[in-house]
């Protein structure tokens, strides 16, 4: 038992850290381009970054524009 939850934390760790980063970021990038919609998008849905990496990605020119 000891070992699955040492197991879980090396695993869970590293993927909250990397999910909150991204979500950061596109919450950033969305707060500062108003958009709305897709700030509440990002906050609500959790994809492990996945979803947030496309946004970034998706908005890299109009964000540059600014």
């Amino acid at each position: 038992m000891l070992i699955m939850n040492l197991w879980n934390s090396w695993i869970l760790y590293p993927l909250i850290i990397w999910s909150v980063f991204w979500k950061g970021m596109a919450l950033w990038r969305a707060a500062r381009l108003r958009h709305l919609g897709w700030y509440i998008a990002l906050l609500v849905i959790n994809t492990a970054g996945i979803f947030e990496i496309i946004y970034l990605i998706a908005t890299n020119k109009q964000y540059n524009e600014i």
